[in-house]
């Protein structure tokens, strides 16, 4: 087949070009070559007079191809500017020379409508279709890009804007008056931008702001203030006038800082704005302090699963006697790479996860089977009850008094043997549940104990209401009772008050003989604290017991 043949036989545009005395020649081409070329910018009347043939991209390519120094031959190329732009892939082939001439094949595709797709497909993929806004993926892009071009740091911030109670609105009114909601909220965001910030929905009813500083954190929470501002006015929903605020959490920028990481800060400081009520700027501690949660309910889901916590045990004193009438069962954590986890630390994050569910039923079944094991040791029922403390998140989601009661039967413990505490938040969140949940403790006849009593909600309702047999004095009013008048009033009025509901009290917190006898002279029946004891082991403890009955 000739070279003519061989041209009108291939599918796309293509000439053959032949080099002369390093002069480029077009020798033949196919009539789609002819459409391809009057489509493109050449305008030369003569194609082997054109300047593409002489110099540029194209002349250098055949050059480096016929040297032999490139054997991809291969060049993507673009004419024009705008909508009117045209983009061409133009590729080599080797041929064999002709008369010692040295020859290729060229080809042209032109690729105009596919890269117009790919363009359009782009777009619409870093587009939100409701709001009509860059997302998250074009947002991060933005944030790549502003900070490509930053010298230094604090010249830009992201904020993250969280509409509040959005999911109660779309519950109740339907996913129509959400999304139009999300419309106008976006918006009234649009106003609040300053030229060259840069706004995105990057969730639900979350958005983001990119925008530039010249006075740095003053700049972000400026901006924040004027996102505020525009949303004071209330939002017409059918006929209802709403309300709608936001969460605000920046974030400010710095040189080299990777753009999921600086997105990432803003989601967390507006979890925290949501806490505090106002814009919060990301602080690493607070973000390192919510990593260390997380790891610590890691390990501690470990130790649970591995038995791997102690139970400790501190006395209760009775003030009168001064003998032991019982012991409080306190959680214990001793990590082997850690060391000892304090309780102020991981009880939080056992109820933030859940794993408080879990830990109160060990810690349950645990202080009843110590009680237990000392009686057999002693060869006799002791004269001693030990008391558990619950969570409120227990109170709410778990069976307490089917756990108690499966604990008392699995252990032989009788009733007034243990005594369950709780806080006032327990009864406060879910005041029928709590009731329900005393009322079958008693029936059980276990004491209950409200803790830490003063330092919550307190309501003399809830006391006159539910059957609680002990109040415990919190160690803030006690450890003040020897400076402070004050704080020996409450306590006389909570002793009071006790005594009027029939109920008993025990004081925590007694650190010096001083106070454990003003108490006693009080009327109050028990203490604990470390005057007398530090929370002490199982066998410790009921060596304890011993030495404070003779």
């Amino acid at each position: 087949m000739d070279d003519l043949g061989l041209l009108h036989a291939l599918p796309i545009a293509a000439a053959i070009i032949e080099r002369t005395d390093g002069v480029l020649h077009v020798t033949a081409h196919n009539e789609r070559f002819i459409q391809a070329v009057e489509r493109s910018s050449c305008t030369a009347a003569d194609w082997n007079q054109a300047d593409c043939l002489k110099s540029g991209p194209i002349a250098e390519l055949v050059q480096v191809f016929l040297d032999g120094s490139d054997l991809n031959g291969e060049l993507d190329l673009k004419q024009g500017e705008g909508v009117s732009s045209q983009f061409f892939r133009l590729k080599l082939a080797p041929l064999s020379k002709k008369d010692g001439t040295q020859r290729c094949l060229l080809s042209v595709v032109d690729r105009t409508v596919e890269v117009q797709a790919e363009r359009t497909l782009r777009a619409e993929m870093l587009r939100d279709s409701l709001t009509g806004l860059p997302n998250r993926l074009a947002f991060t892009e933005a944030i790549e890009t502003a900070g490509a071009t930053v010298a230094r740091d604090l010249e830009h911030a992201v904020l993250v804007v969280d509409m509040l109670r959005f999911s109660r609105i779309n519950e109740s009114m339907g996913g129509l008056a959400g999304d139009e909601l999300l419309i106008t909220f976006a918006r009234r965001l649009i106003l609040a931008l300053r030229a060259g910030d840069v706004l995105a929905r990057t969730g639900g009813n979350e958005f983001g702001v990119l925008v530039s500083l010249r006075r740095g954190v003053a700049d972000a929470l400026k901006a924040a203030e004027r996102i505020q501002q525009v949303m004071t006015a209330p939002f017409k929903l059918s006929e209802l006038e709403i309300k709608v605020e936001c969460a605000i959490g920046v974030a400010l920028m710095n040189a080299g800082q990777d753009a999921e990481e600086l997105f990432r800060n803003a989601q967390f400081a507006v979890k925290q704005a949501k806490t505090a009520g106002r814009p919060q700027v990301y602080e690493p501690k607070q973000a390192t302090e919510a990593r260390r949660r997380f790891s610590i309910e890691t390990e501690l889901r470990r130790a649970l699963d591995k038995d791997q916590l102690d139970l400790f045990y501190q006395p209760l004193i009775n003030l009168k006697s001064g003998q032991v009438a019982g012991f409080e069962a306190l959680a214990r954590w001793s990590h082997e790479d850690r060391g000892e986890i304090s309780p102020t630390e991981f009880i939080p994050v056992a109820e933030e996860s859940g794993l408080i569910l879990q830990l109160g039923r060990w810690a349950m079944d645990k202080a009843a089977r110590t009680l237990a094991d000392w009686d057999r040791q002693m060869g006799e029922k002791l004269p001693l009850h030990v008391a558990v403390n619950l969570s409120a998140i227990q109170v709410a989601r778990d069976d307490i008094p089917g756990m108690v009661e499966s604990t008392l039967r699995s252990t032989g413990l009788t009733g007034d043997r243990l005594t369950l505490e709780l806080t006032e938040s327990s009864i406060v969140q879910n005041p029928a549940r709590a009731t329900r949940v005393f009322d079958a403790l008693k029936a059980l006849d276990t004491t209950v104990a409200m803790d830490d009593f003063g330092t919550g909600y307190s309501s003399l309702a809830y006391l006159q209401r539910l059957p609680i047999d002990v109040l415990k004095i919190d160690k803030s009013f006690v450890s003040g009772m020897m400076v402070d008048p004050d704080a020996v009033a409450i306590v006389r009025a909570v002793l009071s008050l006790a005594e009027a509901l029939g109920m008993s009290t025990t004081a925590e917190g007694i650190e010096t003989v001083e106070l454990a006898t003003t108490l006693a002279t009080l009327g109050c029946a028990s203490g604990q604290g470390f005057y007398f004891a530090r929370p002490l082991e199982a066998k410790a403890a009921l060596k304890y017991w011993k030495s404070r009955k003779r």
